[in-house]
């Protein structure tokens, strides 16, 4: 069993929720999941203990009326689990939604506190963080970090950077746990954070997702880099109309997703062509469903011009929660391992800038082959 304990109920989070009960009860086939059920731990062994949010409209909720709003068809069986009030620290500003969190109501020492012992309470296995795309600073060493929790610097830490550090008091105190980390906050590439989880019985898998596009731009570059074509240069560019591409005009939340989008250009070519990879703009009639242009410039032989251009739409919230199916098994996977600190080789093939710091993004067909082999799978390729 994999208990899992969701930070951030909105649409990717909701969208796999509602799935995952639908893969169980047989209603729908678990396409989007790669290692469907060739794991130990299979997908009826997930279960969601608990889950937290700061949209005033939701907390206090019951899961399943929250999961409703994205999923009218939501199974029945989420009912039961109330969503709980997480923190915010503003990850919320400038959005239409009205935010309450425990940052409102103490300090950021006795939010962590309360945190851990909800979670002694519920148990979780696995958190799962997709909370909004978040501006955020990396931590110059430990003490930094633990001094800004100390001294309640609401103004210096992110609500993923404050979870994480919970978490990690969690594992300490009850053996372990893993931390997914599906958004583009720096965490298993903070070597802050990995330190503080290799010594705190934690795993943290990171850092954001690797859905849509930025897989296929780097399926693409590897096909050129292998073949030496040069690249010239790289346009890739996401429209969308869920929250978190409302969350992406701001600025500095948007700077956050262009680097972990952009990190595969130089990893894989082994120089940095000329690119813009970055989510481009918010159309609400999009909903769901981005729309996602590529275009690419290279050379060949005998200094032939050529091009590549794809366009698509593509559901943004079920790519992602197809993954975090896998992702919450293999945490399991390295907990009972005590493979604590972050995992190279899960997060090469599931992130788009895969920790820890000094690795590299590699071709995608490597990188499942190295998973499945670190998860104890025969290799498909190889």
């Amino acid at each position: 069993m994999v208990r899992v304990v969701i930070l951030g109920q909105g649409y990717v989070a909701s969208i796999f929720a509602s799935g995952l009960e639908k893969i169980k009860a047989g209603k729908i086939k678990p396409y989007g999941v790669p290692l469907v059920d060739e794991l130990p731990i299979k997908i009826k062994d997930i279960e969601i203990v608990g889950s937290y949010d700061v949209d005033k409209a939701k907390v206090g909720k019951d899961l399943y009326d929250v999961v409703r709003k994205y999923d009218p068809d939501a199974p029945e069986s989420l009912r039961g689990t109330t969503v709980r009030k997480g923190i915010h620290l503003e990850s919320l500003r400038n959005l239409p939604l009205e935010a309450t969190g425990l940052d409102d109501e103490m300090s950021l020492k006795e939010a962590v506190e309360r945190l851990v012992s909800e979670w002694k309470e519920l148990k979780p296995d696995v958190f799962v963080n997709v909370c909004t795309t978040e501006a955020f600073a990396p931590f110059e060493n430990r003490e930094e970090l633990e001094k800004a929790i100390a001294e309640d610097r609401k103004d210096r830490l992110t609500a993923t950077q404050v979870y994480v550090y919970a978490a990690a008091k969690y594992a300490k105190e009850t053996g372990g746990a893993a931390f997914v980390n599906a958004i583009p906050t720096l965490i298993a590439n903070d070597p802050v954070y990995v330190e503080l989880a290799k010594e705190s019985n934690l795993v943290v898998f990171g850092d954001d997702g690797a859905t849509g596009a930025t897989p296929l731009t780097a399926d693409i570059l590897s096909h050129f880099a292998q073949r030496n074509r040069y690249v010239r240069d790289i346009a890739q560019f996401n429209i969308g109309g869920n929250q978190d591409f409302l969350a992406l005009t701001d600025k500095e939340r948007n700077k956050s997703k262009e680097f972990t989008k952009s990190s595969i250009v130089e990893d894989l070519l082994g120089y940095n062509a000329p690119h813009y990879i970055k989510p481009t703009g918010f159309l609400e009639p999009l909903n769901d469903k981005k729309f996602i242009a590529m275009h690419i410039e290279y050379v060949s032989f005998n200094n032939a011009r050529d091009e590549i251009v794809v366009t698509g739409r593509i559901n943004d919230s079920p790519a992602l929660a197809g993954l975090l199916v896998d992702l919450v098994r293999l945490g399991k996977i390295a907990v009972d391992r005590k493979e604590f600190g972050t995992v190279y080789e899960v997060n090469a093939f599931y992130m788009k800038n895969p920790g820890p710091k000094e690795a590299r993004n590699i071709p995608r067909i490597i990188a499942h082959e190295k998973m499945r082999m670190w998860a104890g799978l025969k290799p498909r390729w190889l």
